[in-house]
């Protein structure tokens, strides 16, 4: 047999370089980017940390420091996905920063030029429920406050709960004492984000919704004046509403009110008239300039001081811009990029994002809108394996049934000394949200199979973000069914192109993307095996009647299923709990102990319903982890399962690799 053969038919069994720790490490990207005087701040995950999220400062020399030692963890649990952890300011001279710690969901407030004076509780904690929690604050120094947006659990259950803007006193003063928090305005909506105040400070705007609808769904834009007591007096919807979804709003320098609303069928920048609530679309495009509201504070547009507004545009990737509004032109900033991330921050003329490609990893990156040139100043890109074992990624469109478009990102298998003879095996990876998409960006847990001989293809399948809002609503009351389908007619897409062998074909994902990967080994015959990660796989659990989830997705089946009252044999037929008899291939399902979204309840149940059939399979499950892995032990463990899930399926040998017991 030649060398050519014998690396033609070794698909799975090449040697790589990027072992299970190594794509581990650089799980996670930085996010929730500041600017506090000069210094740009940022978190960043640390996944050899136990996975909490640090706390980074850059000087304007370009040092680099973590002032919070482990194990401070950057991070909050509002409505469980989060918001922005932390906000600074220039107080007396030197920056004070107030941030949420992840244990006990206080809020700290500490000088990082005072090293020797350690973070101070600035709120209570609460045995209530989930207790309180915070998002998005924001450090108003003339009254000695921040006001950020708290979430205080009021029972036990998982909606036993309020949403409202708050005002925390900086002494500490209210560390020990619920009363001592002011409350701004009365509770009127089930969610609500932080407040975004006029330069005058006279008026405030934020966004609401309530259930059923979620924030891609339907948001207002909510303006209220703010009184001299400093509480917000009659609130007022200017834009918005069931059908439309505003994702960001902000004022401009000189007053102008800006918001991102998807009227128009696509998140688009409008100019908002605060008294009347006309808008206006300052850039017409059947683009998307702003994204799924997963977490509060995300921010795809900044107004600069000198009128020009940095934005994120793009049709299935986001890229940076300056527009302008007086004319509605767009100029793209320079670079390699071909990603930016919903964390804009600016001051004077700079701004920072967080930007990324297929071959770079992401950085922290300054934009001179003055000059137009950019740079990284923070988390650089550095290769730490041979580029030659990176993938090419490429951008694909197939054909669903009904000849509907469906997006795809394609990683064929690379290796330097290997070549990709004939078909290879090809794992389908569907992405969590269901609201969400995957982005074309450097992922080394990708490289991690491809630079072994196996092929990934990402699907942006119908219901993802960033084609416009029709796109997205294809899902509507059809989850289960369209996401099926689509990832489906991409494998079947690579096969009949002779990229993919029909016989190697797995399928993987994990919150959202472990419901598609689950009905699709139950529903569907095309694939020989799946990887589930903290899925939902009963419909009815995690319906506003099961209470299996949290509150803000508690009603998110009524728009992707049906409303539960009127069509409860859809919540039934759909859900894989009960259909298992249907799984006739091997699978791997993973879960987090802690996990509240998608609790262990889920699995077991599944598992239960498995009892006694004859069909190779293992469950782990790991104390101390949630929704979305973040350890690197875990990490580690589940991409090397996966990979050795593959191996015996497809009938190969992955060198220093360890074999996962499957049962029976």
């Amino acid at each position: 047999m030649t060398a050519t053969a014998q690396q033609d038919t070794g698909y799975g069994s090449w040697a790589s370089p990027i072992d299970a720790a190594t794509a581990a490490a650089h799980d996670g990207s930085p996010d929730s980017i500041g600017i506090v005087g000069d210094d740009v701040w940022w978190t960043a995950p640390r996944p050899a940390e136990g996975g909490r999220r640090a706390l980074i400062r850059r000087r304007p020399d370009g040092t680099e420091e973590c002032p919070l030692p482990a194990p401070w963890n950057v991070r909050n649990r509002v409505m469980e996905y989060g918001g922005t952890p932390w906000g600074g300011a220039l107080v007396d001279g030197s920056p004070l920063i107030v941030f949420t710690h992840h244990l006990d969901q206080r809020l700290y407030a500490f000088r990082p030029d005072r090293p020797q004076d350690p973070p101070y509780p600035l709120t209570p904690v609460s045995a209530v429920g989930g207790g309180l929690r915070w998002a998005d604050p924001s450090i108003r120094a003339e009254r000695g406050e921040v006001w950020a947006v708290l979430e205080e659990f009021t029972g036990e259950g998982p909606g036993d709960l309020r949403r409202l803007h708050a005002a925390v006193p900086l002494d500490g003063s209210a560390a020990d004492d619920r009363a001592a928090v002011r409350e701004l305005a009365p509770v009127t909506h089930r969610f609500v984000t932080g407040l975004r105040l006029s330069p005058d400070a006279r008026q405030a705007v934020w966004l609401a919704w309530d259930h059923p609808r979620m924030p891609w769904d339907g948001t207002e834009l909510r303006c209220a004046d703010v009184t001299a007591d400093g509480t917000l007096g009659p609130a007022r919807t200017l834009v918005g509403g069931p059908e439309e979804s505003v994702s960001q709003a902000d004022w401009a320098a000189d007053g102008t009110l800006l918001a991102a609303t998807d009227r128009t069928g696509w998140w688009n920048l409008h100019r908002v008239d605060p008294a009347t609530g006309e808008a206006v679309d300052l850039c017409p495009r059947e683009e998307e300039f702003a994204g799924p509201l997963w977490k509060l504070g995300q921010r795809w547009f900044a107004p600069l001081d000198h009128g020009l507004i940095a934005v994120l545009h793009g049709v299935g990737a986001a890229r940076l811009a300056l527009l302008d509004p007086a004319t509605g032109r767009l100029t793209d900033a320079p670079g390699h990029w071909t990603e930016w991330g919903g964390t804009l921050a600016a001051a004077g003329s700079r701004v920072i994002g967080l930007a990324a490609s297929a071959r770079s990893s992401h950085e922290i990156v300054e934009l001179d809108a003055a000059t137009g040139r950019t740079r990284v100043i923070g988390n650089p890109h550095h290769d730490t394996v041979d580029p030659a074992y990176i993938p090419e990624a490429k951008a694909r469109v197939f054909t669903g049934p009904g000849g509907r478009d469906v997006h795809a990102n394609i990683y064929a298998p690379r290796h330097p000394e290997h070549t990709a003879g004939g078909p290879a095996p090809y794992v389908i990876w569907v992405h969590g949200g269901p609201t969400s998409r995957t982005s074309m960006v450097l992922d080394l847990e990708i490289a991690y199979f491809t630079s072994r001989g196996i092929g990934v293809a990402e699907v942006n399948y119908g219901g993802s973000t960033g084609y416009g809002r029709a796109y997205r609503n294809r899902l509507r009351e059809q989850w289960g069914i369209v996401d099926v389908e689509d990832s489906v007619a991409v494998a079947e897409g690579l096969v009949a192109e002779g990229a993919a062998d029909p016989e190697r074909l797995a399928i993987r994902g994990g919150s959202a993307g472990g419901w598609t990967t689950a009905a699709a080994l139950t529903t569907t015959s095309t694939f020989a095996c799946g990887a589930i990660s903290y899925p939902i796989l009963d419909l009815a659990g995690w319906s506003p009647a099961g209470g299996e989830t949290h509150d803000f997705e508690s009603w998110y089946l009524e728009s992707l299923i049906g409303p539960h009252t009127e069509v409860p044999e859809r919540y039934h037929d759909r859900s894989p709990v009960h259909h298992a008899d249907r799984v006739t291939v091997p699978f791997l399902l993973m879960q987090g102990l802690d996990d509240v979204i998608c609790p262990p309840v889920q699995c077991e149940r599944f598992l239960a319903a498995l009892s006694g059939r004859a069909l190779p399979h293992a469950y782990l499950a790991f104390p101390g982890e949630s929704h979305g892995f973040r350890r690197l032990d875990t990490l580690v463990t589940c991409l090397e399962s996966e990979l050795s899930l593959y191996a015996q399926v497809f009938a190969f040998t992955p060198p220093g690799v360890p074999v996962l017991d499957l049962t029976p």
